[in-house]
């Protein structure tokens, strides 16, 4: 996707960030450090809400960001599980003690408190994202399939192992979902899972498409950087 002023076209960095979790300290300073512009897009995996402390502050932060810039969000099974929640539904799986505990206490122990707009921005998130070179979803795909003939137990709910083959599009696959407890992506070559723990100690991950530059931040409030094909170092 791009962004067209009177001027022209503006091209942009393609951002994609791993599983949020609740975790609204990592992902202000993530995006202190990634700096984006007008022209990037910024596209959000998905479990935004659950095992962290601020899922009513993250979704907050995504709502205001999505105002200033281009964000793609993609939903989540947590996600899911909210939205079921809220609307009265029964979830695929029983949601999470641990999830909806964190969940529910973020929005003052009562989900009546859950905003509408909170409702509508997960209503809008989108079930994958597709580029020139990428494909991305929130878990997982099926590699003789296209993106729009998916199911989304699939993309949500199938947790990525780095077995699966390559896609037959020949587009890398970047996914969240399978907590990385190292801290560092599981890169296969032909797919990436980004989801680097951050909930439980480890990192908000944010990739560029295109040139690999990794950018990472805690809970703690530290960050690093990298290409991803290197290992991660302490930068501030």
């Amino acid at each position: 996707m791009t962004r067209s002023t009177p001027f022209g076209i503006l091209l942009g960095r393609q951002l994609a960030i791993g599983d949020v979790h609740g975790c609204s300290t990592a992902l202000d300073r993530l995006l202190e450090v990634v700096s984006p512009a007008y022209a990037d897009n910024l596209i959000f995996l998905g479990d935004y809400v659950g095992k962290g402390p601020d899922s009513a502050v993250v979704l907050d932060r995504l709502i205001r960001l999505s105002a200033d810039f281009n964000v793609i969000p993609l939903l989540g099974n947590h996600d899911e599980m909210l939205l079921d929640a809220v609307e009265g539904r029964t979830s695929r799986e029983p949601w999470a003690n641990g999830s909806r505990v964190t969940t529910i206490a973020s929005y003052g122990g009562d989900l009546a408190n859950v905003p509408a707009e909170h409702v509508d921005f997960l209503k809008s998130c989108r079930d994958g994202y597709e580029t020139d070179d990428h494909l991305l979803v929130h878990a997982n795909i099926d590699s003789t399939r296209a993106l729009s003939d998916q199911s989304p137990e699939l993309l949500r709910w199938t947790r990525f192992t780095g077995e699966e083959p390559p896609h037959f599009s020949g587009k890398r696959v970047i996914c969240g979902h399978a907590a990385q407890k190292s801290g560092e992506p599981l890169n296969v070559g032909h797919a990436v899972c980004i989801d680097t723990y951050c909930w439980g100690g480890g990192w908000l991950t944010c990739l560029d498409l295109d040139k690999g530059h990794i950018w990472q931040a805690s809970e703690a409030g530290e960050t690093r950087t990298a290409w991803l094909n290197d290992h991660m170092h302490l930068c501030c």
